[in-house]
């Protein structure tokens, strides 16, 4: 049996070179660390004799933003590569090909996609992916689906369930966006020139219970297994391709909160643009773009997820007339009250996003932190009474216009 450790660069090279497939006996291999994230060891093992490369990936026993001080079980790596394997059956080609794992080692071989980019780093430089939200779309409706009591055994989903129960990854969810941004903690982390915003943050009340009611459902609804961390950072793109990575925080919850993490991080992006263009009719094309996005992520993943539903329904009381309508409407609400959460923990907690905390010019950088918050407690407060998207795009508009007065 492995005995867990760290790898170094050196290990992950000699891991490789044991590997049937990748590389020949003759591979002249190289390896960088290249892991920016918060939990993991990721090393690139290329060939300089051949263009064959691999990506390794090991869960450290500790979170690396915070250190040993925040442990946490390495049982999330077999978690993750399960269901990196199980998204590859619903999905091929949408998320990496698993090559090899050791779960003693809490480590997986797999497939490279430096071809792609990470979708965050391509929206701030301003690149366009016409095809994603059709990708998108799909694979959330096929993964949500196919993994929920409509479109799979029931008795198979509960035993699916208990592999998925992921205590420590839920914990960090629970505690960063359902609880610390609402009162002072120790992992908020924000700029001092939005201490009014913070403040207002922890006194709001009426936004306090739409919290708590998002907390209770993350909590204990089980509907479906969930990639549980589906933002721009953890989705590799190019124009004509979408690959997910990352679902360590995977487990069974409400399928909103996948569908609204991607329309967050869209909607975070679109906070930052006037802080990286400066010409207004750039600046308004592009606003225009993340918008209909947005729309058009909603709009593919619902009809999506509605033909799954005509053509691969298991349960039969979901034919009932009028049940469809309810659930995908409850969907859409809780996807908005989901997103809300993401945006206003982006800005206040522990981590935040590249998009908005990198723009250059301190005044800018403000700005979008206010427009991100402002959309974000407008979604949570009235994502229970909404019912299309573009209701959705209504509240964004009045929540920029509101920010856009008070400065």
């Amino acid at each position: 049996m492995s005995q867990y450790r760290p790898f170094t660069p050196q290990d992950a090279i000699e891991l490789a070179k044991t590997l049937p497939g990748p590389f020949a006996a003759s591979a002249n291999l190289d390896c960088h660390e290249i892991g920016d994230g918060n939990l993991n060891l990721v090393f690139h093992i290329t060939d300089q004799n051949s263009d064959k490369s691999i990506i390794i990936k090991q869960a450290l026993p500790y979170a690396k933003v915070v250190g040993e001080s925040w442990p946490l079980s390495l049982v999330r790596a077999r978690i993750e590569r399960e269901i990196l394997q199980e998204e590859y059956r619903l999905c091929p080609g949408m998320v990496p090909e698993v090559y090899h794992y050791d779960d003693d080692l809490a480590l997986t071989v797999m497939e490279d996609l430096s071809d792609h980019v990470i979708m965050r780093k391509g929206l701030i430089e301003g690149v366009s992916y016409p095809l994603f939200a059709q990708h998108i779309g799909e694979f959330m409706a096929r993964t949500l689906f196919f993994t929920s009591d409509l479109g799979m055994d029931q008795q198979l989903k509960k035993e699916q369930q208990g592999r998925f129960i992921n205590p420590d990854q839920c914990k960090i969810t629970e505690d960063l966006i359902f609880d610390e941004p609402y009162r002072i903690a120790e992992n908020n982390n924000y700029d001092a020139s939005i201490e009014d915003e913070a403040e207002a943050l922890r006194t709001d009340g009426e936004l306090h219970l739409e919290v708590a009611l998002l907390r209770e459902k993350f909590l204990t609804h089980g509907q479906a297994l969930l990639h549980g961390d589906l933002h721009t950072g953890s989705i590799f793109v190019t124009p004509e391709s979408t690959k997910v990575i990352d679902p360590e925080f995977a487990y069974y919850g409400p399928m909103g909160f996948d569908v609204g993490a991607v329309l967050a991080n869209l909607l975070l992006n679109y906070a930052s643009l006037p802080g990286w263009i400066q010409d207004e009719t750039d600046l308004r094309e592009r606003e225009t773009l993340l918008l209909n996005m947005v729309r058009d992520v909603w709009t593919e993943f619902e009809s999506r997820f509605r033909a799954l539903w005509v053509n691969d329904l298991v349960d039969p009381m979901a034919k009932t007339p009028g049940y469809q309508d309810l659930y995908v409407q409850q969907l859409f609400r809780d996807s908005i009250g989901f997103a809300g959460a993401k945006m206003v923990r982006r800005i206040v907690g522990l981590a935040h996003v590249a998009d908005i905390d990198t723009i250059p010019n301190a005044t800018e950088r403000e700005h979008a932190q206010r427009k991100a918050l402002s959309i974000g407690k407008a979604l949570i407060k009235n994502h229970r009474r909404l019912n299309t998207i573009g209701e959705l795009l209504d509240i964004v508009s009045t929540a920029v216009t509101a920010t856009t007065t008070k400065t």
